[in-house]
């Protein structure tokens, strides 16, 4: 983690302990301490571990967007730290990220996540990764003021298999997810929307980009993956996106993007041509790993992604078509007419002190212009 501060918890500690280390290490004046912090989580058994960053000028009375990076198989959370550089994103953009870590024989290295048929450790022993990662978002709600509707996971690999994972089952938590070089190998029953963007490379031959048996694995279990098109098309279907994408060509990069889903969702799909097992524009871990693409960033791109995505909620004022809860307003007597409106400090609509359904009248989107 380089010249970033790190604090560590001790493994067996007091509840007083732990909320006074909470207050010493987030807390100085109403802002919160920027930085890098191990912490722990007891779960399942097991005493599971996560790297919070904090970016500088965090205020702690404000909403903030979550970011979760699983790492990928047989690496831990530091490596996710330095092969994506989303603490640098974070710094920026000012959003917390966590990098929690895996399972394996060794606290700190090799480590796995149950993704369903993959992989390793944390497959052979089942553990319950997918109740883990519900409860370190509790814990970061608890720690923070996250934005419930800005809470958002990513991964490499393993990590990507997990994202997958993550979005069919706490699809009541997760806005999007951005699964790189992985694959949606389980069967999947997801209860919300969920926006996702993929990155996959045609030349990977650890999660081969047509499915099947991977050509290298590090994992000794055989196994065999879905293509990448499963995928796409499964959340293409589940959001009632646009079976038609919106096709873009720049170099050895294709975006496809497939929009018009519920609740604003969209899916979009880079594939990189000639791309190996990588994270786009990021940081080679591994001498005789592949080498990255530099074409793009795939770092830059989820964050963009990821902002243009939160969850939406189910209120009568949310557009249908764009997703839009701010520049919707009612029709009345056929006229859309916002200077009649005004918001009350609960988010009711009224019309001349007399609070207006969303059944009649009509609305109408400024956004977009549709009526429903």
């Amino acid at each position: 983690m380089g010249k970033q501060e790190v604090d560590l918890i001790p493994r067996a500690v007091s509840i007083t302990a732990l909320f006074i280390g909470f207050l010493a290490q987030y807390a100085s004046a109403g802002t919160l301490k920027p930085g890098d912090f191990e912490q722990f989580l007891s779960h399942g058994g097991r005493n599971r571990s996560y790297i919070v960053h904090v970016p500088p000028g965090c205020d702690d009375t404000k909403p903030i967007p979550l970011v979760i990076v699983l790492h990928g198989g047989a690496g831990n959370a530091a490596g996710a730290m330095r092969m994506t550089g989303m603490s640098v994103k974070s710094d920026r953009e000012r959003f917390i990220v966590v990098y929690p870590n895996g399972t394996g024989f060794a606290s700190d290295r090799l480590l796995t996540w149950n993704a369903g048929n993959c992989c390793g450790y944390a497959l052979d022993r089942k553990v319950d990764d997918v109740g883990f990662i519900r409860a370190l978002i509790a814990r970061l709600e608890s720690d923070f003021i996250i934005d419930p509707a800005r809470i958002y996971v990513t991964g490499m690999s393993n990590g990507a298999m997990m994202a997958y994972r993550v979005a069919y089952e706490i699809s009541d938590k997760v806005a999007a997810i951005a699964p790189v070089a992985g694959a949606l190998n389980c069967e999947c029953r997801p209860k919300k929307p969920v926006s996702v963007i993929i990155f996959h490379g045609t030349a990977d031959k650890n999660v081969l980009y047509e499915g099947g048996h991977p050509v290298k694995r590090e994992d000794s279990r055989d196994r065999i993956d879905k293509p990448v098109s499963y995928a796409v098309s499964f959340w293409v279907g589940y959001d009632g996106c646009s079976p038609t994408p919106a096709k873009q060509e720049r170099g050895n990069i294709t975006t496809e993007t497939y929009s018009g889903g519920r609740e604003g969702t969209e899916v979009v799909l880079y594939t990189i041509k000639g791309g190996g097992h990588t994270w786009p524009g990021g940081t080679r871990l591994l001498l005789r790993g592949d080498e990255p693409t530099r074409a793009i960033s795939a770092t830059d791109i989820i964050w963009d992604f990821f902002t243009k995505h939160p969850k939406r909620s189910k209120n009568p004022m949310t557009c249908p078509k764009c997703g839009s809860d701010k520049n919707t307003i009612p029709i009345v007597y056929g006229l859309a007419d916002a200077s009649l409106l005004r918001r009350s400090n609960r988010g009711e609509v009224k019309l001349g002190g007399c609070i207006v359904t969303g059944h009649d009248p009509k609305w109408y989107c400024k956004s977009c212009r549709s009526k429903w």
